[in-house]
């Protein structure tokens, strides 16, 4: 097990068990990209919906499962270092984290009505992005509330 961080010059009794927190971040990341994938089976291959394309979508091949699976896991990787720099910096990194991830959802939902596609095709992109958010959210609070250690509990409380 890794020691946990305490930020040099700091008088702040916060610290982190980085290693925990990333490898909670990565498995987070796999939750993330196999619940991405199961949505675009899901509508492609059950429900017949044609998804929209979205900007933000990386192309690493020509199968949009695997593209939107990259990305959010991409997205959840870079969730835990937001999560990872909010513990050791600002007070209540919770709150702020959840924020951020929150408007963050509300945003990838809004995105795919702004982009060419059917109406059902823009409503499964959109509960698929839900999805995503929420298990960001979900996952990284709770590996954040096992992996920060504040002696004044100060963030830990809402």
């Amino acid at each position: 097990m890794s020691k946990p961080n305490v930020v040099p010059g700091r008088s702040s009794h916060v610290s982190v068990d980085a290693g925990r927190l990333w490898t909670g971040g990565l498995a987070t990341a796999v939750v993330v990209a196999l619940t991405c994938w199961v949505g675009v089976l899901l509508a492609q291959g059950v429900l017949d919906v044609s998804l929209a394309k979205t900007a933000v979508v990386l192309h690493v091949s020509d199968s949009l499962g695997l593209n939107y699976a990259v990305t959010a896991f991409l997205a959840a990787v870079a969730a835990t270092g937001l999560a990872h720099l909010l513990s050791v910096t600002t007070p209540r990194p919770r709150s702020f984290f959840s924020w951020i991830v929150g408007l963050t959802t509300v945003a990838a939902m809004i995105l795919p009505f702004t982009r060419d596609g059917s109406t059902a095709s823009r409503v499964a992109v959109s509960i698929i992005n839900l999805v995503v958010g929420l298990c960001i959210g979900s996952l990284l609070t709770a590996v954040l509330s096992r992996t920060v250690v504040d002696a004044e509990r100060s963030w830990q409380r809402r």
